[in-house]
């Protein structure tokens, strides 16, 4: 990435944690910390990225301000309220970004980031505009009927399981939210509906979301390899 090109960051954290039984997941401790401070530390340590926005869910910010003050993170510019959907709280996001050209989005759920993942989707993402961390499938995938009937087995091969970050030109990504119709889980999928190529990088298996209190317990054993 050419280093007269901005980058900017945002973390998206405002989900319900309906599933976590009752614990906001990244306000949740991993190790001794939580897990949204585990994930702003890498993209705070990491050099290409200029600018970060934490955006939350409205009950959250005011933790979410101590936090940023408690640590000193100089690259966080904005803690922000996030919408009722994924999309809206990207979109609330991309809109606190100032003068960047590229935006690296990312789950605030998936704390065992490195700053390796980063770097290398915005080496892959000059290519096309766009990139996003992914690791091939490692099971076998059925497609089914909705009677629960196999259809079809699908080649492994070219299957991948897609994760963040996602990187993206800013223009292209603004554009792609801009004329969004209805309801998506992914960024990169809304690139692809307007015929962009998006770059699949290797991320990494342990790059995990958590979503409920066993992907917590999954992600307190492989945080071990990272403190070592």
């Amino acid at each position: 990435m050419a280093s007269q090109l901005k980058v900017g960051a945002v973390i998206v954290a405002a989900g319900s944690s309906q599933r976590m039984g009752g614990i906001d997941k990244t306000l949740a401790l991993l190790g001794n910390r939580a897990i949204l401070a585990r994930v702003v530390d890498i993209f705070q340590g990491c050099k290409p990225v200029d600018q970060i926005v934490i955006v939350l869910s409205e009950p959250n910010l005011e933790r979410g301000r101590q936090l940023v003050a408690e640590q000193g993170w100089s690259k966080v510019t904005d803690v922000w309220p996030g919408g009722k959907r994924r999309q809206d709280s990207v979109v609330a996001g991309l809109s606190r970004l100032q003068d960047c050209d590229w935006v690296v989005i990312h789950d605030g759920a998936r704390p065992l980031l490195t700053e390796e993942i980063i770097n290398r989707g915005l080496s892959e993402a000059r290519e096309t505009g766009a990139a996003a961390a992914a690791v091939p499938v490692t099971d076998t995938i059925k497609v089914s009927s909705g009677d629960r009937i196999i259809r079809e087995t699908l080649s492994r091969q070219n299957l991948w399981a897609v994760q963040t970050p996602q990187v993206f030109r800013l223009d292209i990504i603004a554009e792609a939210y801009r004329k969004s119709k209805g309801e998506v889980t992914d960024d990169a999928s809304l690139v692809e509906q307007l015929g962009y190529r998006v770059k699949l990088y290797m991320g990494s298996y342990d790059n995990i979301k958590i979503t409920t209190p066993r992907d917590l317990a999954l992600a307190e054993v492989l945080w071990q390899k990272y403190e070592k």
